[in-house]
C-alpha cells in the first residue's frame, strides 16, 4: 500500500508555479491577481479562504479577500461579481460557497464572467468539460485527476466508481475520468440509493468517494489492489482534539487501507490538491490574458 500524499504534491506544484509567475512577470507578463468574496463567518470557510491567500503568496499572485456580512442582499452580492467581472487587475475569482440560504447560489455563479471562473462552476465551463473543450475544471476533480497523473496511476480502461453526484464533485470528476484526453475510464457513478452498490464497488479498479458520510466505505467494499481516494470531509467530535473536532473521510481507513495498492489519507490527500487547482486555474487565466 502506498499513500498518496496530497500535501507534498501540492506544495511541489505550487513551486513550479511560482517559477511560471517568474517567468511570466520577466517577460511583461501582469501578476496572476485572484479574488475570494465571503459571506458571513462559517469556520470552515474562513479556514478555506484563508488558505487560499496563503496559497497565493507562496506561488507569487497578487490576491484579494472582500468581506460581506450574512445579511448582504443579493442585489448587492450580483453587483460585486459585476466589478470584479469588470476590473482588469482580477485574473480570476471566487465566491466561497455555501452562501446564507436567502441568496439564490445559482444565480450568483451564473453572473460570474467564466473566463475568471477559477471554481469552474459556471454553466459554460461544465459545459465545455462535458464536451470535451478546454476551460476550467471545478477544483477537487482537477486536483484528483492531477494526484493519479503525479502517481502515475494507470486510469486507461479501468473500472472507476464515483461514490457521490454533486456539482461541486461526483458529476464533473465523472466527465473527467470517462474524457478520453483526460483519464479514458469505465466510469459508474452510485450514490446513497444504488442498488448493489457494495458489489459495484468491490468490482472497481478505482473507487472515489465523495458521499459526504465518514467511514461509509469499508473492507468488503473494496477489491485487493484496487485505488483509493477519499473526498470526504466531514468534521465529529473528538474530544482530544484541541478545536474540539478531527476531519474524518468517507473511507474507514484503517480497515482499507491494507487492501489498496493506493489511498489518500484524510486530511492531507485531497484537501491540499483542491487550493492546489485553484491555483493552477488561476495561473492558466493569468497566461490566457492577452
Amino acid at each position: 500500500m502506498q499513500l498518496i500524499d496530497g500535501k507534498a504534491t501540492a506544495t511541489q506544484i505550487k513551486a513550479e508555479i511560482a517559477e511560471r509567475v517568474k517567468s511570466l512577470v520577466a517577460r511583461g507578463g501582469k501578476q496572476p491577481h485572484l479574488a475570494a468574496v465571503l459571506v458571513g463567518h462559517d469556520g470552515g470557510s474562513e479556514t478555506y479562504v484563508k488558505n487560499k491567500v496563503i496559497a497565493c503568496e507562496q506561488c507569487g499572485f497578487k490576491s484579494s479577500l472582500i468581506r460581506f456580512e450574512d445579511d448582504v442582499t443579493e442585489e448587492t452580492l450580483l453587483r460585486c461579481v459585476a466589478q470584479l467581472n469588470a476590473d482588469a487587475d482580477i485574473d480570476g475569482f471566487i465566491v466561497q460557497l455555501p452562501l446564507p440560504k436567502h441568496i439564490d447560489e445559482q444565480k450568483i455563479i451564473e453572473a460570474i464572467d467564466p473566463r475568471k471562473d477559477v471554481d469552474g462552476f459556471h454553466p459554460e465551463n461544465v459545459g465545455r468539460l462535458a464536451i470535451g473543450l478546454p476551460g476550467f475544471i471545478s477544483a477537487t476533480p482537477l486536483g484528483i485527476l492531477t494526484l493519479l497523473q503525479r502517481y502515475h496511476i494507470e486510469t486507461s480502461g479501468k473500472k472507476c466508481v464515483i461514490l457521490g453526484r454533486s456539482n461541486i464533485v461526483g458529476k464533473p470528476m465523472a466527465q473527467l475520468m470517462m474524457q478520453k484526453q483526460y483519464a479514458d475510464a469505465t466510469v459508474t457513478v452510485c450514490h446513497s440509493h444504488s442498488q448493489n452498490l457494495k458489489e459495484e464497488c468491490r468490482q472497481a479498479d478505482i473507487i472515489i468517494a465523495a458521499i459526504g458520510r465518514p467511514d461509509f466505505v469499508t473492507a468488503d467494499m473494496v477489491k485487493p489492489g484496487a485505488v483509493v481516494i477519499d473526498v470526504g470531509t466531514t468534521r465529529v467530535p473528538d474530544a482530544t482534539r484541541k478545536s474540539g473536532f478531527r476531519l474524518n473521510g468517507d473511507v474507514k481507513f484503517d480497515e482499507v487501507a491494507p487492501l489498496c495498492s493506493f489511498i489518500t489519507p484524510v486530511p492531507g490527500g485531497v484537501g491540499p490538491m483542491t487550493i492546489c487547482s485553484l491555483m493552477m486555474n488561476t495561473l492558466k487565466a493569468g497566461e490566457q490574458r492577452k
